[in-house]
């Protein structure tokens, strides 16, 4: 592996690509109707195929999208049939270097593609070095991040949500948890080249922000050992367990990723529904609604993270009343899972419910206590926005709003509000 820039690609292609989930009636995950009402998808998708669905990724390369809550439950807990590690793919011949998606399955030294003991090792550094968060600290650094923010717009009765709030609290949050300065533009680099790797735009290259972001964090890891301080990265390179500046590289990538993006959705989807639903609004304004069990309502019904990949198989098997051959590609449809009907057949979804699949499951769930640190700053984020800003309203028709065109994450494009201005 180069220490300039990550490698992609499997070390040894297997397996015949032809046939391989994207067989009659397989569904290009892409265009504008899909990425604007992909709960229409889903729907039509299990009236034609049931909860495991053929599906075409980026240049028509097939995989299988798992639909069904029982069925990615299964998936995500048997990791002896379905497992991480990527060079299991039986597409890899056809798949060219500079594919789009070659972010999220190009095979990397990470805790995300490790299986078994070495995966239970790194998960297991990430896991303490996240501990160490105080989260009583961490909501009163949220709430000042959330207040700086504030008073730089509340003046002008306007402002454009996504760019001056939802996106910013987190990324200063989680880069400051890192050990990484708060603001500056080494890292807006950062967070915007992490956006481009897993949720490229049109003229992006996410294979060149993938590479950039490698190299920063190099340096930050350089910078740790030389001076380790109290934060994520410095335990992580001081852990007993030894990982080696590679291995907490590409580590930390996977916790900034997993941190700042989808809470910012997280948390834009959220306002979005106080802002489009009256019921959610009057729940929340009213205090039948806890702004906790709002987040958490949202996790069901617009997760921020919609689809993961994946899982490859281990092995001939069958999922879902389909035949699954060694080295498919299975495609975790999050947010599929979560409004299934077979779970929620009244369209009734509980808010106190935290049975959802929103931070995946099994060993490759999000470690603990990831979710909770997410939590603490979307919960802290909303709740300082409604208290300084009460009067908060959507400056554009609901109809208005468009979303990020992907597939892979839930966000709006710009979420447009006014409000009574504030004195300074």
């Amino acid at each position: 592996m180069s220490t300039s820039s990550p490698s992609f690609g499997p070390q040894a292609p297997s397996g015949c690509p032809v046939g391989a989930g994207g067989g009659a009636g397989a569904v290009r995950l892409s265009g504008a109707s899909y990425q604007q009402t992909p709960t229409e998808l889903y729907r039509s998708l299990r009236r034609e195929h049931g909860a495991v669905a053929p599906v075409l990724l980026d240049g028509d390369v097939p995989a299988w999208l798992v639909l069904g809550y029982a069925e990615l439950s299964y998936v995500t807990t048997h990791d002896e049939l379905f497992a991480r590690d990527s060079r299991r793919w039986n597409q890899w011949e056809t798949i060219p270097p500079d594919w789009p998606l070659m972010p999220f399955v190009g095979y990397q030294p990470s805790v995300l593609f490790t299986e078994g003991d070495e995966h239970r090792r790194r998960a297991g550094v990430i896991t303490e070095a996240l501990e160490g968060i105080d989260q009583f600290e961490l909501a009163r650094d949220c709430r000042r991040i959330a207040d700086r923010l504030i008073a730089d717009f509340a003046g002008s009765g306007l402002t454009e949500l996504m760019s001056s709030y939802v996106h910013a609290l987190p990324m200063r949050a989680v880069v400051q948890m890192c050990g990484m300065p708060v603001s500056g533009s080494d890292t807006q680099q950062l967070v915007d080249d992490l956006r481009i790797s897993l949720d490229a735009g049109e003229g992006d290259d996410p294979v060149a922000a993938y590479g950039r972001v490698g190299d920063r964090l190099r340096r930050l890891v350089k910078d740790k050992r030389a001076n380790p301080g109290p934060d994520v990265t410095s335990r992580m390179v001081t852990h007993g367990a030894g990982l080696t500046d590679e291995e907490i590289v590409q580590d930390l990538i996977s916790v900034i990723a997993a941190a700042q993006q989808p809470t910012a959705n997280w948390i834009c989807n959220t306002l979005r529904l106080l802002l489009t639903d009256e019921r959610f609004a009057v729940n929340v304004s009213g205090g039948r609604l806890s702004v906790g069990e709002a987040l958490n309502e949202v996790l069901w019904l617009d997760t921020p993270t919609q689809n993961f990949i994946g899982r490859w198989a281990v092995r001939d098997t069958q999922l879902g009343g389909r035949h699954i051959r060694a080295g498919d590609c299975l495609v975790l449809g999050l947010a599929a899972a979560n409004t299934d009907p077979e779970i929620w057949p009244e369209s009734y979804v509980g808010a106190e419910n935290s049975a959802h699949l929103s931070f995946s499951g099994g060993e490759h769930r999000c470690p603990y206590p990831a979710p909770l640190l997410a939590d603490v700053m979307a919960r802290t984020a909303v709740e300082t926005l409604l208290e300084q800003l009460p009067d908060l309203m959507l400056a554009v028709e609901p109809t208005e709003l468009s979303w990020r065109p992907s597939i892979w994450m839930r966000g709006l494009s710009t979420l447009p509000v006014r409000f009574s201005p504030m004195a300074r």
